[in-house]
């Protein structure tokens, strides 16, 4: 895979999502911490990997701790998109342990479950076979909120993305043919409505579908659901005459059979709706 720099998330966007997520946790303060911890107390722990991931989300760790505390600092040892082994360490954190642990729990939530989704398009991304075009791209199936952090993830995973949201691109689903009749019209449709810089793109799920959209004129196609052999069959179908993007049934085991057949892209919408948190945690000496 080409190396590819990777934008950062803007700071509005993160200092927005974080403080809500501090607001849900700090609303009512820390008892337990405020009780226990006076603020003269102070500590560095550390950020350990406790399995092998792909680092994601250093940014939103680090303003996490800032928003409690802008006296903390947060000494990076690591980077998004490398991978680290299992008792690496990840980062340090020092400052007054009490604002610390005010922010431990968010901190860790957020990069966790962003590691996880960037951890888990790696897994895919290295299944292509060497020298593959095809792309790995996530889908709109991502927690609400969270987003743009976890699209970024998936790009720190070596990943690309699909559609912002639905103003960023025509995308023609199976519900659509059925409102309005038939995906010759559909295309018609948006071809009429959308603006010249967008393209159109249009799911289907059988060949005589996928017949229909490649006559009405569809820039990309989506081969949803299809088997192995009928997926070679319809790259055939398409000759270059539309990008081709296949989704579902898409499994680590898959990846290489799909890519062989010639796609441009696989998206898979469990890289975001179903990653599971890595096992970061801070540990305190």
């Amino acid at each position: 895979m080409t190396h590819r720099t990777i934008p950062p998330i803007p700071l509005v966007v993160i200092d927005d999502v974080v403080r809500r997520a501090l607001a849900e946790d700090l609303s009512r303060g820390d008892l337990t911490t405020d009780a226990t911890v006076p603020m003269d107390v102070g500590g560095v722990p550390v950020l350990r990997a406790r399995e092998g991931i792909v680092v994601a989300g250093l940014d939103v760790f680090e303003a996490t701790f800032k928003l409690v505390d802008p006296n903390i600092q947060v000494e990076r040892l690591s980077a998004d998109a490398m991978r680290v082994g299992p008792g690496e360490i990840v980062a340090k954190v020092t400052g007054a342990a009490n604002p610390i642990l005010k922010g431990e729990r968010v901190a860790l939530n957020l990069i966790q479950r962003m590691s996880g989704v960037a951890t888990a398009t790696r897994h895919l991304v290295d299944a292509l076979p060497p020298g593959s075009r095809t792309r790995i791209t996530d889908t709109r199936k991502t927690t609400p909120g969270l987003r743009a952090f976890q699209r970024y993830a998936v790009r720190c995973g070596g990943g690309h993305n699909h559609r912002e949201d639905l103003g960023a691109a025509v995308l023609i689903k199976d519900n659509h043919v059925a409102a309005c009749g038939s995906i010759a019209t559909a295309i018609q449709r948006a071809r009429d409505h959308a603006p010249h810089t967008s393209k159109i793109e249009c799911e289907v799920d059988t060949m005589e579908q996928l017949a229909e959209a490649l006559e009405a004129g569809a820039d990309i196609v989506m081969l949803d659901n299809f088997d192995d052999a009928t997926l070679r069959k319809a790259v055939a179908l398409v000759d270059g005459r539309a990008f081709v993007e296949v989704s579902g049934n898409v499994t680590l085991e898959r990846v290489p059979i799909i890519a062989e057949a010639g796609v441009d892209a696989i998206s898979v919408g469990g890289i975001t709706h179903s990653a599971r948190a890595v096992d970061l945690g801070l540990d305190w000496s």
